[in-house]
């Protein structure tokens, strides 16, 4: 079994579903919060995460050239003003980047590391890119679910796809 066949597969589907969501999100809920995030927000939070966890470590990291502080996490601003969403296009001009990167990120990864790279998150290279996986379908769900519940459209589901499948 190739292990970061396996890896880059999981990494593509989970994202291909993220994707699915956030294309079909309406335009006129895409600010919407109704006592939840907003789903702008939710998506960003989720692709910042796989980007940072897809490198080596912290240090490493290069932001998004795009990137709004503290719009990868779900609190307001220290200063209190709002924060500007981003639109769906560039968010998924984000997710292009994310899904770009991942096949080469996870061929450069030691996967037998006994540390992640990441100082809050105490487990092995390998544990850690699980993590990020479940992360994405976590937040991917969360989409999924309210896209229904609002809308009633479906996001079709994934197993393990190649890069190049997970537009189609």
């Amino acid at each position: 079994m190739d292990i970061r066949a396996a890896i880059k597969g999981q990494y593509h589907a989970v994202l291909a579903m993220l994707q699915d969501a956030i294309e079909k999100w309406p335009e006129k809920l895409w600010e919407k919060t109704d006592g939840e995030i907003a789903a702008w927000r939710v998506a960003y939070h989720t692709l910042y995460f796989s980007h940072l966890y897809l490198g080596k470590n912290r240090d490493s990291f290069v932001k998004w050239e795009k990137h709004r502080e503290p719009s990868q996490h779900f609190k307001p601003a220290k200063d209190g003003k709002p924060i500007t969403p981003y639109t769906k296009a560039e968010i998924l001009a984000y997710w292009k980047i994310c899904d770009e990167m991942v096949d080469g990120a996870v061929e450069a990864m030691d996967l037998d590391r006994k540390e992640c790279g990441f100082r809050w998150y105490k487990m092995p290279k390998l544990d850690h890119q699980f993590v990020n996986i479940r992360h994405i379908q976590h937040h991917a769900g969360i989409l999924i679910a309210r896209l229904r519940r609002l809308t009633g459209r479906e996001v079709r589901w994934m197993g393990a796809v190649e890069k190049t499948e997970a537009r189609k």
